[in-house]
């Protein structure tokens, strides 16, 4: 901006980067210009910035910054769940795949059993192999499943101190 008013041409404030008029104080008027971090320019008249103004001012930028985190927290979510579920659609895929590859090779080992032994009483020896695999699988989940905790401890633990820290500072 190279405009000029009566006292001049505007100069660039070397502190802030923003070009600062000279006339305008020429004529009465003191006045501050500073630059925010979005690129907008703030005056502030009677030179420095009141108490009131510069809060009505952090009021702003925190509003933004907290703005710009969830907007930055949704799109990371966003990303994350398309990968889980892309993710998750494969595991289905291959759980169907092993399943059939199950009953197929159960088939063929009862099959096979059948040349030894009575049809039936093979299909019985595979069915009660293949049901205690199942229940020694089911038992081992559920063991671990009662491990989970479904509350994240550290973001609690976290969450509590902020609290802690927040409460000393009023104090």
């Amino acid at each position: 901006m190279s405009t000029s008013g009566p006292g001049g041409p505007r100069q660039p404030d070397p502190d802030v980067g923003v070009a600062r008029d000279d006339w305008a104080s020429a004529e009465g008027y003191e006045y501050a210009e500073y630059a925010e971090p979005d690129g907008r320019a703030v005056t502030y008249e009677g030179g420095e910035p009141s108490i009131g103004e510069l809060f009505g001012e952090l009021t702003h930028e925190f509003g933004q910054l907290v703005r710009s985190e969830m907007e930055l927290a949704r799109v990371e979510l966003k990303e994350e769940a398309g990968r889980a579920g892309k993710a998750g659609a494969m595991l289905g895929g291959a759980a169907a795949a092993g399943y059939l590859a199950l009953v197929l090779l159960a088939f063929a080992a009862a099959w096979g059993l059948a040349e030894v032994i009575e049809p039936g009483w093979a299909f019985l020896v595979v069915g009660l192999v293949v049901g205690a695999v199942a229940a020694v699988l089911a038992v081992t989940g559920r063991n671990r499943l009662r491990e989970v905790s479904p509350v994240p401890d550290q973001t609690v633990e976290t969450l509590k101190e902020d609290a802690r820290w927040a409460r000393a500072q009023v104090t």
